[in-house]
């Protein structure tokens, strides 16, 4: 079996064990979710979902976070971590959206990598939840630690890692696939202490033997 083969196998046995899995990040229009996913970056989705409630009701459309008061975001996202930079982000993205596109969020990678605070993972999330355009794969730390682990990877970079599985899953599929990892790697796939015995996919996984060695 060679790895493109394996990754179609490892694809439909976590699409049958996670046949709900989606974004955990609540939102209802796309600058809600460009918040949300600047929010999430070194956090939980549990805690930025602490936090959106507040601040999406008060700053109702793009042009509220434009005017938004650079200290009240800090305080309001302090929760989330790294709250200077992503308030910062946030209100100067908003200011561009309003000055270079008359307060919508663009719907191609190009466009919105322009956005201060974007990346590829945050533009492939905005894209793929917002719009339904598939540009890539988002790389988190769940992916990246289960793709490697399941050996469709030898990089550490995220883009590296992106550029990787994009060769092996199927396009259509680039959306939906990282949350099938996310949501493994949350229950089982763990970071220090993998339930491999209970794992869908021990039997195609290169670590199995790493993490227990004697069965």
């Amino acid at each position: 079996m060679n790895i493109k083969e394996r990754t179609e196998k490892v694809i439909a046995l976590l699409a049958r064990e996670y046949p709900a899995a989606k974004i955990a990040l609540n939102f209802s229009n796309p600058m809600e979710l460009l918040v949300a996913t600047i929010l999430s970056a070194q956090s939980t989705d549990v805690t930025v979902n602490k936090v959106t409630p507040l601040i999406f009701n008060k700053y109702k459309n793009i042009n509220g976070y434009a005017q938004a008061d650079l200290k009240e975001l800090e305080q309001e996202i302090y929760s989330t971590g790294f709250y200077h930079n992503k308030a910062k982000n946030i209100i100067a993205a908003a200011q561009l959206l309003v000055k270079k596109y008359h307060g919508r969020i663009p719907a191609t990678m190009e466009e919105i990598l322009e956005l201060p605070g974007v990346a590829r993972k945050t533009g492939n999330i905005v894209l793929f939840n917002a719009y339904g355009v598939i540009a890539g794969i988002p790389v988190d730390t769940h992916v990246r630690r289960l793709s490697q682990r399941l050996g469709l990877t030898k990089n550490n970079d995220p883009e590296k890692i992106e550029q990787d599985l994009m060769k092996l899953v199927p396009q259509q599929l680039w959306g939906k696939f990282s949350y099938l990892l996310i949501d493994h790697g949350r229950k089982i796939c763990d970071a220090k202490k993998p339930k491999c015995p209970a794992c869908v996919l021990n039997k195609l996984c290169p670590s199995y033997k790493k993490f227990f060695p004697i069965r």
